[in-house]
């Protein structure tokens, strides 16, 4: 599956990561003016549960119940 991911400024220069399918909108709950693209067509492997390198778990659960992936704060 091949994904966009997109960061905003969370404290202490940490980043919290949402990932959508690629060409899909951020869906309207998770809209905000501080989204900026990180990473475009990120291809990923469709067996995948997680995205370390953004923090995110739970991949294929997560985009299927909302339509996008989002860090996990209490991770990071």
């Amino acid at each position: 599956m091949r994904l966009d991911i997109y960061r905003r400024p969370e404290h202490d220069g940490i980043f919290s990561y949402l990932a959508v399918p690629e060409g899909k909108p951020i869906p309207q709950e998770a809209i905000n003016t501080d989204w900026e693209p990180a990473a475009k067509a990120l291809e990923v492997d469709d067996e995948a549960d997680t995205l370390p390198d953004f923090h995110i778990e739970q991949l294929p659960q997560q985009i299927g119940t909302k339509g996008y992936a989002i860090t996990g704060l209490k991770d990071m």
